[in-house]
């Protein structure tokens, strides 16, 4: 059985129930994780990790930048994987300028040097309860039906994928 951490750094809690339903669907697989706050994490004692923050204006929030970097040799000697969230709505079409918003490059540079198995981007949720003017804006000029983006099942299968890959390691080692 595989000891994974389940990382993550959260503004309004959607990133959090993304990283609950990863920890939930590995332990479906017989995993041994643990699901917390990057800010509260360490990646000592664990056979892998997989570690998520939301995404706004292109940079990560400051607990998974700070794990990232501070766990650099950990996660350099194990599998890990990384996920960001918080697109929400249509893009702009401009593909490389999404990508810009949705990437915080040089941290992904960092995580590529380390090892990192794999980075996925997923939808996002909008604050039910926005904390300023400029969250209450994007609420307001967002259409109801684009405020929530995760796709569970994309979640899902990605995190399928995880649980494949750390098998393989299994039988591998």
């Amino acid at each position: 059985m595989t000891h994974i951490l389940v990382a993550y750094a959260t503004k309004h809690h959607s990133t959090q129930e993304i990283a609950e339903a990863i920890a939930a669907e590995l332990r479906s697989h017989g995993h041994e994780v643990d699901c917390a706050e990057a800010g509260h994490a360490t990646a000592s004692g664990y056979d892998a990790v997989v570690l998520g923050s939301a995404v706004y204006m292109g940079r990560w929030r400051r607990e998974a930048k700070h794990f990232l970097k501070h766990e650099r040799e950990r996660l350099a000697a194990i599998p890990f994987w990384i996920f960001s969230s918080g697109p929400v709505g249509g893009g702009s079409g401009d593909a490389e300028k999404d990508e810009a918003w949705q990437e915080p490059k040089s941290l992904m540079e960092l995580a590529e040097s380390l090892g990192v198995r794999e980075h996925v981007v997923f939808g996002g949720r909008l604050p039910e309860h926005p904390g300023n003017f400029v969250e209450s804006a994007m609420v307001r000029n967002t259409p109801p039906d684009e405020r929530d983006n995760r796709d569970w099942d994309r979640i899902r299968e990605w995190t399928q994928g995880v649980a494949t890959a750390l098998a393989g390691d299994r039988l591998d080692a």
